[in-house]
């Protein structure tokens, strides 16, 4: 997983059309502002591999079971805890705002083989379409 503290860490991400959409991100955050991490929070791209467990441990955010009643994905009244899932086409884009000041982390999701199909399973069926693409 690319874990971005801020947007000098953009050049890390390979893919050119996740570049730009997290760039957009920061740059509608930031308003022209210094980044910020206790302010802003941060951004994860998830890479071929990683697994849900360890999101959810780098994150301390529930994805596949809602911590508040314990439903898992797949149990017929399961919610789940994320603020926002767009799907941009090539990506989703899931957002955790944790507290009433905006710090957040937005993480992105890339449709690639290697990507926990469990949590690709979850994003196809709650994901809504973003409003407008971000070109690269």
């Amino acid at each position: 997983m690319i874990i971005l503290h801020g947007p000098s860490l953009i050049h890390r991400i390979a893919d050119p059309s996740i570049r730009a959409l997290v760039s957009h991100r920061f740059s509608q955050i930031l308003s022209g502002e210094p980044y910020y991490y206790d302010r802003h929070g941060y951004m994860i791209v998830v890479d071929p591999g990683d697994s849900i467990e360890s999101l959810e441990s780098e994150t301390c955010c529930s994805i596949i079971h809602n911590a508040l009643d314990g439903t898992h994905f797949g149990d017929s009244d399961f919610t789940p805890c994320f603020e926002a899932l767009e799907d941009h086409g090539n990506c989703y884009e899931m957002l955790f705002i944790l507290n009433d000041e905006g710090f957040a982390i937005d993480i992105f999701i890339p449709k690639l083989s290697g990507i926990d199909l469990q949590l690709l399973a979850l994003c196809t069926e709650y994901a809504v379409p973003a409003l407008a693409p971000i070109h690269s």
